[in-house]
């Protein structure tokens, strides 16, 4: 297969796994309840897997024990898990352990070789993939579950495919389990989705929360409303996610980019759009920010070359707190500047990069504060 045939076939995987997450994102945004939500999550997790069974199980404040709310497929024909079917998997059962431990999605190949998967072969079980559902304090609310009967090793696709969509619903299963706020859900959601980039582009931890945080400080600097507020850090949330559809071989590319592969980089922000446009929600000021972040106050960005205050302010304003952000990170390709270092060049960028005006206040808030401890 060609250079060409490769990149594009991996990217077509890309937009295909990311446009299951939205559309289930989509979907459990509107459920009625939390049936409806996650029925959809296990029948896509079977269809795109080998698992032959799935379950949602849910803690119960009456019985303390987690009891399978959704189950899909096959399911083990055991005492045990006749058992388990009446009472739930008691809270001390070791996978629910390492789950509230590790707060991360967990793979078990052989569950007689795992001692976190004790008790899985007892009810049928050889191979058990498992993510945690937790609220905003981290205590475990539930768990997303897929088996196979026979020893399978999972693909690193399966893997990739069962954390980003129970990762991303995660917070939305929670949401509907606690019966809280659409408007909480969205936010969750977002955040979510953002943070399972981040993950997967290899970005320094951090990065989502650290650049909204700021981008809302610059945004409530300069004026912003509670809308645009809300706007710019959704979009902030979202402003790589075009990058689910470029290839590994383009993103985790140590060294420079060809002319090819930085168009392929350069088109995550269409498809940034794209896939924000399908969530349904959005307003257009977060769109905006998805859109904008690489155009340039001169003109010299990219995609559409745009120029000034035809740039929205929400993606002005985050523009320069990414930028921010990515200079005193340190990256597989580079050190970490100092704040100091950081804050001269978006100085010398206000006028060519930067609105002058934006950068002023960025200035006005940091150079006001302990400077910030470059990330590790």
């Amino acid at each position: 297969m060609t250079f060409d045939a490769t990149l594009q076939a991996e990217a077509d995987r890309r937009a295909e796994a990311a446009d299951l997450v939205l559309g289930l994102t989509r979907h459990a945004l509107t459920a009625p309840d939390l049936p409806s939500a996650v029925q959809p999550i296990l029948r896509t997790l079977l269809a795109h897997t080998a698992a032959v069974g799935a379950a949602y199980f849910q803690l119960s404040d009456t019985t303390l024990n987690f009891h399978a709310r959704v189950a899909d497929g096959e399911m083990p024909d055991s005492e045990m898990m006749r058992a388990v079917a009446v009472h739930g998997l008691p809270d001390k059962t070791p996978l629910l352990q390492a789950l509230r431990h590790q707060q991360a999605p967990l793979f078990f190949d052989d569950t007689t070789r795992a001692p976190e998967a004790a008790g899985f072969f007892e009810l049928g079980v050889l191979s058990v993939a498992a993510a945690p559902v937790c609220d905003a304090q981290g205590r475990l609310l539930g768990t997303f579950l897929m088996h196979t009967f026979d020893r399978h090793e999972w693909r690193a696709a399966e893997a990739e495919l069962f954390a980003t969509i129970a990762g991303t619903l995660a917070i939305l299963t929670a949401r509907l389990a606690a019966e809280e706020q659409l408007q909480a859900a969205h936010e969750a959601a977002l955040r979510a989705l953002g943070l399972a980039l981040e993950t997967r582009d290899g970005e320094t931890y951090g990065h989502i929360d650290r650049v909204t945080a700021l981008a809302l400080r610059l945004g409530n600097s300069m004026g912003l409303s509670a809308g645009e507020l809300q706007s710019l850090r959704w979009g902030a949330y979202l402003h790589d996610i075009g990058k689910l559809a470029v290839p590994d071989a383009v993103l985790l590319k140590p060294g420079k980019l060809d002319a090819q592969e930085w168009q392929v980089m350069r088109s995550h922000v269409e498809e940034g759009e794209r896939f924000a446009r399908t969530l349904g929600f959005l307003p257009q000021a977060a769109l905006g920010v998805i859109t904008a972040h690489h155009e340039r106050w001169d003109g010299g960005g990219y995609p559409h070359g745009l120029s000034g205050e035809s740039i929205s302010l929400p993606a002005r304003i985050f523009a320069v707190c990414d930028v921010y952000d990515a200079l005193t990170s340190k990256r597989p390709y580079k050190v970490a500047w100092s704040q100091s270092e950081a804050l001269a060049e978006i100085r010398a960028q206000a006028g060519r990069q930067f609105e002058p005006q934006v950068v002023q206040h960025l200035l006005s808030i940091l150079e006001e504060e302990t400077p910030l401890t470059p990330s590790a």
